[in-house]
């Protein structure tokens, strides 16, 4: 079972330019570095409010990518897992791109007992509980790869319930400034120590990093 947090952010550690918005700061090497971690995922984590954000999510364009997951019998595109920490009201319109995307949306809130019917364009529902089983929860779906596409306080709710397992990050030479972090202010960790997995240069002057938590040791 393994989760994996994938992000492109600024050399000063943003996601975003101070406005907010929707940012796009991976190039093209960062585009196929994600859609190899697509290729890779059983199903993807959204924030609710990072679609908002975005109004559609990241889907596999690659054919070789497509080929392979097909040959490994599963779906073109994994499942996108929608994490709400509230029920109603979700505000996602249905007029977004995000609904005529090639994937199966699922939403993940905390329901007490499963609406009838689901929320409009949703074809599962999971149950919300605490942090620190969602990994365990997703295990029993049969999803044992997981990837996170954000937003930042989903990320923070996940790190703090050490429920990340590996961090995937393109640093994008842009220094943007303002309070868009990858993660939120005020946010608190108890220190962790991660190993390095790889380094290598990409395109466009960008850099990717990976690293995966070491939990044997302590901090």
């Amino acid at each position: 079972m393994s989760l994996r947090l994938v992000l492109a952010l600024s050399l000063d550690g943003r996601l975003a330019p101070p406005q907010g918005g929707a940012a796009q700061l991976g190039g093209s090497a960062d585009r196929r570095l994600l859609e190899e971690a697509l290729a890779w995922a059983d199903c993807c984590l959204i924030g609710a409010g990072s679609l908002r954000a975005h109004r559609s999510s990241c889907v596999i364009h690659q054919p070789d990518l497509l080929q392979q997951r097909l040959s490994q019998a599963k779906p073109s595109q994994p499942p996108l897992i929608v994490v709400s920490r509230s029920c109603t009201p979700l505000g996602f319109d249905l007029d977004w791109p995000f609904w005529q995307q090639p994937f199966s949306r699922w939403l993940l809130a905390p329901f007490e007992t499963n609406p009838e019917p689901l929320p409009d364009g949703f074809e599962r529902l999971l149950r919300l509980g605490p942090w620190a089983g969602l990994k365990q929860q997703l295990a029993a779906e049969g999803l044992k790869q997981v990837l996170l596409l954000g937003g930042a306080q989903l990320a923070a709710a996940l790190l703090q319930a050490d429920q990340v397992d590996e961090l995937q990050l393109t640093i994008c030479p842009l220094l943007l400034g303002g309070d868009k972090h990858w993660l939120p202010a005020g946010f608190e960790l108890q220190p962790q120590r991660w190993q390095l997995l790889e380094q290598r240069p990409i395109a466009g002057g960008e850099l990717l990093v990976r690293y995966q938590i070491q939990r044997s040791e302590n901090c």
